[in-house]
């Protein structure tokens, strides 16, 4: 039996985003995922100001990582983003 199995049509493409309070909690965090997760698509980073805001110093930073064949443990991620004053949104 071959253990490298194709593209499996019940696995959903799942995207996770881990919020993080700033810029520097999100590069950290995003190069955290390729050490730690193996993560070889490289996170997209995103500024994201809170509603009504206009101040940078108020605006947070997502990290998404798409996860094509959902491997990537949501608890684990989650612990990840707690570990910098953030969290994982589900997507």
């Amino acid at each position: 039996m071959n253990d490298a199995a194709p593209h499996h049509p019940d696995v959903q493409h799942v995207r996770h985003v881990l919020v993080l309070p700033d810029r520097d909690a999100a590069e950290e965090v995003a190069e955290a995922l390729t050490e730690r997760f193996g993560v070889t698509e490289e996170p997209q980073l995103v500024r994201d100001a809170l509603a009504g805001e206009d101040d940078a110093e108020d605006a947070q930073w997502l990290v998404v990582v798409e996860d094509p064949d959902a491997a990537h443990d949501p608890a684990r991620l989650h612990d990840l983003a707690a570990e910098y004053e953030g969290w994982r949104e589900a997507e």
